[in-house]
């Protein structure tokens, strides 16, 4: 995400998995924009006709997800040709932030597959999603990410279904990311609890499906 301007205490991203959501969501007022498809399914790469629409009628940054298939975040290798295959086609269609997400079956972030991801997109934004909350250790990760380089922010309920129960994870891992990595919380924010949230926390960056409210 962008780095917040003086005038904004905090930046709110709307999770959405149509281009008429994403309309929606900006003309409400939020900062950027994370457009998928088959949200039900924990979000799946958004359909090309939405994501053009957006690029040529939203100003939003918009943020497209990397995930052709759905089930379990543990790599699998046709899974990661399914992901570079996307990611290549996103840079033709001139997107420049994409969220994507890969884990070991030992509990961690694969930080070799994703290193993997993001160097065929060097010079895109890339947040790393709620797969680090599967993990055993998301602070943990979050250091994994640091030492590798090259990832923007992550999206996190701290390991947690909410961040509101995740809210002591998650201020770990807002200390440890400092200015190197945008920790965005995420977890059932919406538009009538984000001030509570943000008052706990203290972070710079939210998201959710209803934070700026129903779609």
């Amino acid at each position: 995400m962008d780095k917040l301007q003086n005038t904004k205490e905090y930046q709110i991203e709307a999770c959405v998995g149509s281009y008429e959501e994403a309309n929606k969501a900006e003309r409400r007022g939020a900062d950027q924009i994370e457009l998928c498809s088959a949200l039900d399914k924990d979000g799946l790469t958004p359909f090309t006709t939405d994501i053009e629409k957006c690029l040529t009628e939203l100003s939003a940054p918009i943020k497209v997800m990397i995930r052709p298939y759905e089930g379990s975040f543990i790599t699998q290798a046709e899974h990661l040709t399914m992901m570079k295959s996307e990611i290549k086609r996103m840079k033709e269609i001139g997107i420049e932030r994409i969220v994507l997400g890969l884990t070991t079956a030992e509990g961690t972030l694969d930080i070799a597959a994703l290193s993997d991801l993001r160097d065929i997109a060097p010079s895109m934004k890339i947040t790393v999603h709620k797969a680090i909350d599967t993990c055993v250790d998301p602070v943990v990760e979050v250091a994994a990410l640091l030492k590798a380089g090259g990832f923007d922010s992550v999206l996190t309920s701290g390991g947690a279904k909410t961040a509101l129960e995740g809210a002591s994870v998650i201020k770990e891992m807002i200390a440890l990311a400092s200015d190197d990595i945008d920790i965005i919380s995420a977890g059932n924010i919406t538009n009538a609890n984000l001030s509570i949230i943000h008052d706990l926390l203290g972070g710079c960056y939210y998201h959710g499906r209803r934070i700026v409210g129903q779609l």
